[in-house]
């Protein structure tokens, strides 16, 4: 059965929305302002809801689409159920069983993926959502969550890393290119294993793979290409790139601070560079084109994005100076501006839709 209804998607967009707000609200109790919160163990569910709520929310629904089949749509579905669980602390038992099951089902749409398409892409995204779920899994278990965010680190670096491989075919990269971005993916994926042995120096094993995908993507990225033309394709080259420094930034900080991943302001610095950083980056890119394949919306280029892209970058600068400098009134105003540059980045996409419908052609209706 083929979906092609925008109406279910757009509830499961919102959805989405939502977790990130929420997500974004813990975060800044977390860094210690003072706001209302739902219950004692909001501040600490904001890893949760940021990685399964929002992003695995928004990448299953993204996969959906490309698949065109019904039953993909039960992974977003048990993403906002696994989401609304926890926020509410209703059984935590139930809500990572719910992201269990949602991972599962990602790395089977990967294997249908592959067997339609064999591609080596597919291959490193179907990885990815085996990471995914291996970090779900032990949250189940009940694992501590900073001991189970390299797994949800590798979901959302492979994931991103298999997609720019896509895109690097129309370079037709030697044999000799293709083994060096896998070699730096089985770092990654060999650190994260044996962290489960011993974690910290795991943690560096998985920091040089870290390293290495970001200096391959530096090098071998087509966003070198694309940033020498104008409009959305500079803009998204310069997220891209952007991106890819933060990426090489954060696996050089679990080389150097691994012993600190557990908490404090090393461990902060370890985590948002990554994942505001790089994976921000990559959505603030990205989404002039995903959300309008998923909507089926219009969403033109507006210089304005260089606003809440700039933002991002400039006040994650000020966030890490606060970790490292051991600054705090610097941290949690570089982490507000964070946020702010996150609902700047929706405010202009909502007003990008806008200009979109307005410049549609009216439909006349000819009545003879």
């Amino acid at each position: 059965m083929i979906v092609d209804q925008h109406r279910e998607r757009f509830v499961l967009i919102a959805l989405a929305g939502l977790f990130l707000l929420a997500g974004l609200w813990a975060g800044l109790v977390r860094l210690g302002w003072t706001l209302p919160v739902l219950n004692d163990q909001f501040p600490f569910v904001h890893g949760p809801v940021m990685v399964v709520g929002f992003l695995g929310t928004l990448i299953s629904l993204e996969r959906a689409v490309a698949l065109g089949r019904v039953w993909p749509y039960g992974i977003p579905i048990l993403t906002a159920l696994s989401t609304v669980s926890v926020l509410i602390g209703f059984f935590v038992e139930l809500s990572t069983l719910f992201a269990v099951l949602a991972s599962l089902l990602t790395a089977a749409v990967f294997v249908v993926l592959y067997r339609q398409y064999p591609s080596e892409h597919f291959i490193v995204m179907g990885i990815s959502a085996l990471a995914w779920f291996m970090g779900n899994v032990l949250w189940f278990m009940g694992v501590p969550i900073f001991k189970l965010v390299p797994w949800w680190v590798a979901f959302l670096v492979l994931m991103i890393a298999g997609e720019r491989l896509e895109l690097s075919r129309v370079r037709r990269p030697s044999a000799k290119v293709r083994a060096i971005f896998h070699i730096s993916l089985g770092i990654v994926i060999m650190g994260i294993i044996y962290s489960l042995l011993d974690f910290y120096f795991g943690l560096r094993i998985a920091g040089a793979g870290l390293l290495a995908i970001a200096l391959w993507l530096v090098r071998y990225d087509l966003a070198w290409q694309s940033v020498r033309q104008s409009g959305l394709p500079r803009f998204m080259a310069v997220c891209l790139i952007a991106g890819y420094f933060w990426l090489a930034a954060g696996g050089l900080l679990w080389m150097l601070f691994a012993q600190f991943f557990s908490a404090g302001p090393r461990y902060d610095v370890m985590l948002h560079a990554i994942f505001l950083g790089f994976v921000f980056s990559m959505i603030f890119a990205h989404a002039p084109i995903i959300l309008p394949t998923i909507t089926g919306m219009a969403l033109p280029f507006q210089n304005l994005f260089y606003l809440h892209a700039g933002l991002l970058h400039g006040s994650l600068l000020l966030r890490v100076a606060g970790d490292l400098g051991l600054w705090l009134s610097l941290k949690r105003w570089g982490g507000m501006l964070n946020v702010l540059s996150v609902l700047l980045f929706l405010i202009s996409n909502v007003r990008a839709a806008q200009i979109g419908l307005r410049s549609r052609p009216s439909k006349v209706c000819l009545k003879g």
